[in-house]
């Protein structure tokens, strides 16, 4: 069975920040709402002081507490493991949003622009109003999947069939794919690796994971 996931390379992401401007772009999220984020992170203690750059989004775990807690099912996991969102059901309820460890989902009642009270064309072009008052989030770009597998197209190795992010990394730093195929770039990142899954303590299996160490040649 298909299990779709994220492996991002810690040693190579430099903050740019281009997956974060990607996702973005392809997803016309509104001013303010940022499915894709990167933390700066500082650890060690003076002088041996190390700072290392996190992305994050949705985890799109095994075990999604967003799913438990949403009343009207519109909050799913799909057999690959994608977490999807339906908004036709969605009634912006907000629990979903308090249920995420990874504070990944956000609610967007009113339509904003990026300046002034008129859309830039491009906003108007690109703007959806089944996203307002409705929880969103990251979704690994569903639509790119779903279109490129119709048309023969591997999630991972074609980018039309590949998140966005990951097209974008200019480091090379991220890798998207079948877990259960040992060939994905997301098999061969992790394998011969070090890595870690944020708040993986909680038992919910998410499905982004970060390497900090092992074989260059692996990675």
């Amino acid at each position: 069975m298909t299990r779709y996931a994220m492996a991002i390379d810690l040693r190579r992401c430099t903050g740019c920040q281009t997956c974060t401007a990607a996702c973005k772009s392809a997803n016309a999220t509104p001013p303010g709402v940022q499915w894709r984020r990167v933390l700066d992170v500082e650890s060690g203690e003076f002088p041996d002081v190390r700072r290392t750059f996190m992305p994050v989004a949705c985890m799109h775990c095994d075990s999604p507490p967003c799913e438990e807690v949403c009343p009207t099912t519109a909050t799913r996991k799909r057999a690959d493991g994608l977490v999807t969102i339906d908004y036709d059901l969605c009634i912006g309820c907000s629990n979903c949003i308090m249920a995420c460890p990874y504070e990944a989902r956000s609610i967007v009642n009113r339509a904003n622009w990026a300046y002034g009270d008129e859309p830039l064309a491009s906003e108007a072009a690109r703007f959806d109003p089944a996203r307002l008052g409705v929880a969103t989030k990251c979704n690994f770009c569903q639509d790119r999947i779903d279109t490129g597998k119709a048309t023969g197209k591997v999630p991972g190795r074609d980018p039309e069939a590949t998140p966005a992010c990951v097209n974008a990394c200019i480091a090379g730093a991220m890798a998207f794919g079948d877990l259960e195929d040992p060939e994905s770039g997301v098999s061969r990142m992790l394998a011969g690796t070090q890595h870690f899954r944020m708040h993986e303590e909680l038992g919910i299996g998410p499905r982004v994971y970060y390497v900090w160490d092992g074989s260059e040649d692996a990675a």
